[in-house]
């Protein structure tokens, strides 16, 4: 029990195309695609954020109203 075998997965695939159509499913694994691509560059940028050093800015003197 609690095992899935090729038949489940043939069920869950024939289901998925029924109910989105076949001419959908392209269209939706390359919008899949984008987003994971647009994820791994957002993911490593900020990775490569976090492991550059601190800057230190330094403003200058603020002038005392008048």
């Amino acid at each position: 029990m609690g095992t899935f075998s090729a038949w489940h997965l043939a069920i869950v695939i024939g289901v998925v195309v029924l109910l989105f159509g076949s001419k959908k499913l392209p269209e939706m694994a390359r919008s899949l695609g984008k987003s994971a691509r647009i994820l791994k560059s957002e993911a490593a940028a900020m990775k490569a954020e976090n492991n550059k050093p601190e800057e230190t800015t330094t403003l200058p003197p603020s002038r005392p109203a008048s």
